[in-house]
Parts: structure tokens; sequence; C-alpha cells
């Protein structure tokens, strides 16, 4: 989202969201210490001007501090704990509009510590060589009405320099991409474990663009389901069986069963051509050569890898095939049908003609790590559908700046290993991006409300009770909106059911002691036709 952007980009640098809650409530006793702590008797009005000069000041955490030099809070330590609570959950609503569920725009504050790199830097440098989506006067604006903080204080103009441990904060209005409105399905819920069957287009927790429309947040706005461990992640745009971990304890249980690879995955997908009969595996090692899009690749300095496929019906056109990953690499079964020729109908990565004619199959592509994220860019942004590949602005920056980008210090972000995240931290620090196509209109309506003044607040249903409309045009948000946002100026097409659902579902997951599964999806089902 183009007015979200203004820190949003900065904020992939995790931040526990325990964090926000304890930096809250330490940075008001720290106000509340500073006048008697930053106190001294040189600082008295009866003193000499002459004993006050050459001598330091002390701040508020008792550093002492030369004459016009800002005092920084240290670092707040850091909680694994994972803490969404209905005060994040009542930030906004749902509402549901022609088989969507769609979130109400608010505002919402993004927050980051200062990089290395940013260290001495103006806030008016940073800004323009990393956060260009929006413009220098966009980001002036934003200062003067106070939305921009350095430390819990508003920034007075874009020419303060940034300090090491500087906490930096951006109120932004926040509008989200729709998502299905299937409901959430428990499976399984015994007071340790929580399943859930997940439905495609749903993100498993906050990341980019998506904050409320994700499964962490479902399920505490409309079930009162909170403080879960996720215990494995399913792609956005894939469907299935979903674990979490009530406690800590089952959470560390659960994690060494992945590690160890006691746990038994089954998924079912379908794909594009006749698959051949019989057993198959495929064992070509996977690297992961971006991590802002989860872009990977067969490479012979991947991480080993074993997928073993079973075509399990093949209608004249497409075929669905039953998939057992033995590793658990990231996106291994997308890739390793892409390597066989046969991708997943809908994979808007894998089955890009970006690859090259032969979009990718056994592992031909001409193209460098940093060009093929271009001419994924390129494709999906001449067909409009760029928020299929969840990409950050500066990404799409990288796409058309690489070279001034290599040499700004962040091509080093293009690079990854193959090692999944397996971090258990759930963050509230998230890039929130989104890019204008010309398939978007003017949007006239929605309230203009002042974040500084007016809470949110929208008349719509957030307790899982669906009000669909029945016409699929487009409608304005339901919500607020802002002066300063360009999302709200737009009306966007909603998306079609390619952009949202990917033939590929986790049917079974399977430990020692335990089994969960779901039953096959309609487009698994042998009698299933494929919609014009």
């Amino acid at each position: 989202m183009h007015s979200s952007s203004a820190m949003e980009q900065a904020a992939v640098v995790p931040e526990p969201p325990a964090e926000v809650n304890s930096a809250l409530s330490e940075e008001k006793t720290a106000e509340k210490e500073a006048p008697e702590t930053g106190k001294r008797k040189s600082e008295e009005p009866h003193e000499a001007e002459g004993k006050e000069r050459g001598k330091r000041r002390r701040g508020g955490g008792g550093k002492n501090l030369r004459r016009g030099e800002r005092y920084i809070p240290p670092p707040q330590k850091r909680n694994p704990g994972v803490s969404f609570s209905q005060e994040h959950f009542d930030e906004t609503s749902y509402y549901f509009e022609g088989g969507l569920r769609k979130v109400c725009p608010y505002f919402f504050d993004f927050k980051t510590y200062c990089k290395g790199r940013w260290i001495g830097k103006t806030l008016l440098e940073v800004f323009k060589s990393e956060f260009r989506t929006e413009s220098i006067e966009y980001y002036e604006k934003a200062v003067k009405e106070g939305r921009i903080r350095l430390n819990e204080t508003p920034v007075e103009d874009l020419s303060v320099v940034l300090r090491n441990n500087d906490l930096m904060k951006n109120t932004v209005h926040r509008h989200e991409p729709p998502v299905v409105c299937t409901p959430l399905e428990i499976l399984a819920d015994d007071g340790e474990v929580l399943v859930v069957n997940k439905p495609a287009s749903i993100p498993v927790h906050p990341c980019g663009r998506f904050r409320h429309n994700t499964v962490i947040f479902i399920l505490g706005k409309e079930r009162g389901i909170s403080e879960l461990h996720t215990v494995h992640r399913l792609d956005r745009l894939t469907s299935g069986v979903l674990l979490f971990a009530r406690t800590l304890e089952t959470s560390k249980k659960l994690d060494q069963l992945v590690r160890d690879r006691q746990l038994e995955k089954e998924y079912v997908c379908r794909v594009e051509g006749e698959f051949p009969e019989g057993e198959l595996i495929c064992e070509e090692p996977i690297l992961v050569v971006s991590f802002k899009i989860g872009l990977c690749r067969v490479d012979p300095k991947g991480k080993e890898c074993r997928t073993v496929f079973q075509r399990l019906s093949f209608n004249g056109k497409t075929s669905v095939v039953r998939c057992l990953p033995l590793t658990g690499r990231t996106h291994q079964i997308r890739v390793h049908l892409q390597y066989l020729g046969f991708p997943i109908i809908n994979d808007p990565i894998y089955g890009s003609s970006a690859w090259g004619p032969q979009r990718g199959k056994g592992g031909l592509v001409e193209k460098s790590n940093e060009e093929l994220l271009q001419a994924l860019v390129e494709e999906h942004r001449s067909q409009e559908s760029l928020q299929m590949l969840d990409i950050p602005d500066d990404v799409i920056v990288i796409g058309k700046e690489l070279e001034e980008v290599k040499a700004s210090g962040k091509a080093d972000e293009l690079e990854g290993t193959s090692e999944p995240n397996t971090s258990k931290e759930i963050n509230h620090t998230q890039t929130d991006t989104q890019v204008p196509t010309s398939s978007e209109m003017v949007n006239p309506g929605c309230t203009d409300i002042n974040p500084k003044s007016t809470p949110l607040t929208s008349p719509t249903n957030s307790n899982g009770s669906q009000t669909e409309a029945t016409d699929s045009t487009p409608k304005t948000p339901l919500g607020t909106r802002d002066h300063l946002c360009r999302e709200c100026k737009l009306v966007r097409l909603d998306p079609t059911e390619k952009e949202l659902v990917m033939y590929l579902h986790a049917l079974r997951y399977k430990g020692p002691d335990f089994e969960y599964s779901t039953s096959l999806p309609d487009w698994a089902k042998e009698d299933w036709v494929e919609a014009d």
C-alpha cells in the first residue's frame, strides 16, 4: 500500500510482538523518572553560565549528554513470547462482500530500530535512498502531522540525524488485501494442540500487507483463541492441515519431531499435463535465492531434498498428484514439480514463463538470480498481478534499478541459504506494500478521519457472521479515509479465484501418536471440471 510504505520496509527486521508492550511500558517509566534522574545542580537557573559551559548533562537514563545531543533510550529486552491480545484484535473489523473477507482500513504504527547503515544519516537521506515508494513531499507532510517519531518524540523535520538504538515509528493508514471468506474449520483442539483446515489465500501470521486477514488474527478475533505457537507454516496460497501448539512445552516437542523428521506429511495437488503413472522420486537440491518473495530454484549448491510423487488421476488435461515431502525445504513440492515439468496450476512463481521457454523444467534457467527476480516482477507487472507475488516495494525497486541497489549495499538481501525460517516468533513489525495498476479506479468515498484525534470505527461484523453483497462490483472500502493515503483514492478490482487459490493442499500430518487430516478439496476429486 502506498501510504503505508514510509518505514514499513524497515520493519522486516524481527521485533517480537511482546516487546512492543514492554517497550511502551518501560518508555513511560523512563519518562516519569526523567525529571529526577536527569537533573543536576549545574542546570539550575541560578547557576552561572560559565560553570555550565563544557560540562555534560544527564539524559533520561542517567547518561552524560553533550549540549544539543538527543537522549536515546537503550533498546528494550526481547521477550520471545507470542502476545497478540484483544487490544490488537480490536484495531479494526472485517466485512464480507462478493465471497471475500475484507478488512476495514485502519491506522497502524510500524516500528523499527535504526539500521547500522543509517547511523549518522539524516531521515531525509534514508527516505531518499531506501523508501522511494513515497515522495519527499509525503514524508514532509507526515512529519508536520506528527506521524513520524523517534523514541516516542514527534520528528520536527527530516534533517534529524539518526543514532544507534533510535526507535523509529511511522503511523500509516493501512489497507489489507481481501482473502476468501471460507470459515476456518477446527479439526482438533485438546488444550495442547490446535489444528485447523486453512483456506487458500490466508497467510498463517502477520506478514507483508497482511495482519488481520491472517489465521492468527481470525482465530483471535472470531474464536477468542490467542497465545498460539506456530509448529509449521503453509504458503499463503496453500490450503490444508495447519498445526499450532497451545503451550511452549508442546511447541518444543512438536518442533523436535519436525527436526527429527518424525512428522509424516502428505499433500495433494493438481498439475499441468499428464503426470507419469507409478511412483516418482525427485532428489534435486534446492537453494533459496530470495527470501523477499520466497524464490527458490534447483541448484547444486542447495540443500539435499527428497520428494515422493504418485499420480492419483488424469482428466485428459491435468493430473492430481499425491506428494510426500521427506525433507522440509522452502517450496520443496512446488520446485520439484517445476523441475519435473509439471508445475502446479495457479502457481504464480513456479508456473511463470519468466523462467524461460521450458519454465524451469530440468533446471534449465539461463538467468542469474537477480535477472530471474526481475523477470518475475516484470511479467506480473505487465499482467497487473504483482499482488500474487507478495512483493515488497523495495524488491520492485531492485527489479527496476538493480545496479543502484547493489551499490547501496542492499543486494545481499537477494541472496540466502536454503534453510527455511524456523522462528516461532510472530511479529508486529512487518512490511506493508502495494503497487498500483491501471485497473485501479478513483475511490470517491470513505470518511475523512484524523488518526491523532479520532478512533477507527466501522459498522461491520468481526464475529464470523457473514453478510455478503450480491453484487460483485468493487465497493468503497468501509472504515476511515486518510487524506495522505493514496490507497484511499483507489478502488481495486476484487481478485479472481486464480489469484487466491493455488491447487496445493496439505492433506495429512501424522506423528508417532497422532494423525490429523482433511477431506479432499473439490479440485482434487476425479469428477472435478475446471470452470471456464
